[in-house]
């Protein structure tokens, strides 16, 4: 399904265009660092968002590095709570879509010493004005959950920085208001390869098309709000919030995201599910009212869910498997890791 619309063109979406273009002829040039922190469970926003976005690069036979950032979750928050319980959920969530541990290595934070090694000197390379002034991070520390923003928080895009040049990550999928993070990471690896000599790429931004999907509350959808419809949910769970998602009082169903957002994003889960136009599924349901569009929408949620669900069943009932994903993983990493950090070591002149 595409949605289209009669908007200006960026630099950055031009750039993105030409890069898939690279893709669909030459994958194997490119290695891909994407991640997800473990703060609770995926939902169909980080599904139709990202998730399954990473398994097309993959199956095009993109090198796909997938992190797991533990480390990052104490960006915004005091304690890391029910750490192990998320990460293990995040791995059965890749596996039950798609992520192939024989294609793609999927690591995380605490696990790979060298990665996070790398800060050091790259947090020389960037001033405190430059980091005090990325608009992601003054968004962040906004919405803090901490009663006093943590320095952390301030070198969150500098250790972004290590997790894609660590593996020499050239090719970042991100969103449009990420661009600011994926920034400071290009200027990163320019200053240390004009310092020290060439070692790094300027990592380039592969830019998501995917339209935005609202929570159940017409509102950002978000793990903390509880207003999402969570991957590993069942039939009966994901019927039941649904039924409570916000509408309006208009019977007649049609897509218009500005003026009715609670209504379209309804129907815009539902296409994307079924792989339709929103706006010709939208007119069909027609005057189905609220009830026909929940209808349709927990069908079609259901229906594509239920293949992923039933093989997160199966992997929740070998976990030592699941876990032995992650212990390869991380063996990898760390192999290329410490193989960067030696690079880096030798290039800045140090002693060894």
């Amino acid at each position: 399904m595409t949605i289209t619309a009669d908007l200006p063109v960026s630099p950055a979406q031009r750039r993105s265009a030409e890069l898939e273009r690279q893709l669909a002829g030459d994958p194997g040039c490119f290695r891909v660092l994407t991640g997800d922190r473990p703060t609770g469970a995926l939902h169909l926003g980080h599904y139709f968002g990202t998730l399954h976005n990473r398994v097309r690069l993959q199956d095009l036979g993109v090198d796909v590095f997938v992190l797991i950032a533990d480390y990052q979750v104490l960006t915004d928050r005091d304690v890391a709570e029910r750490l192990t319980e998320h990460v293990e959920g995040l791995l059965l969530d890749y596996l039950a879509i798609g992520i192939d541990p024989a294609r793609a290595t999927v690591f995380n934070h605490s696990a790979v010493p060298a990665l996070n090694q790398l800060m050091l000197p790259f947090l020389s390379l960037v001033s405190v004005a430059e980091l005090g002034r990325n608009p992601t991070v003054k968004d962040e520390i906004a919405h803090s959950r901490q009663a006093a923003v943590s320095g952390l928080m301030y070198t969150y895009p500098v250790h972004q920085a290590a997790d894609i040049l660590f593996c020499k990550g050239n090719l970042v999928p991100v969103g449009q208001d990420q661009l600011p993070h994926l920034e400071i990471t290009r200027t990163v690896a320019r200053r240390f390869n004009e310092r020290y000599g060439a070692v790094f790429p300027e990592p380039d931004a592969l830019l998501s098309a995917a339209p935005l999907l609202l929570g159940t509350d017409a509102t950002k959808m978000s793990k903390s709000r509880g207003n999402a419809i969570a991957l590993g949910a069942d039939a009966d769970e994901t019927a039941r919030l649904i039924k409570g998602a916000t509408t309006d009082a208009e019977r007649h169903i049609t897509y218009e995201p500005e003026r009715r957002p609670g209504v379209s994003s309804l129907v815009l889960l539902a296409a994307l599910c079924l792989d339709r136009d929103p706006s010709e599924l939208a007119e069909e349901i027609g005057n189905g009212g609220a009830s026909g569009l929940k209808r349709t929408v927990t069908d079609a949620v259901n229906t594509r869910m239920a293949p992923i669900r039933a093989r997160r069943a199966e992997y929740a009932r070998d976990m030592e498997y699941v876990r032995e994903v992650l212990r390869a993983g991380n063996e990898r990493a760390n192999a290329v890791a410490e193989a960067t950090l030696r690079e880096v070591r030798e290039a800045m002149g140090m002693f060894r």
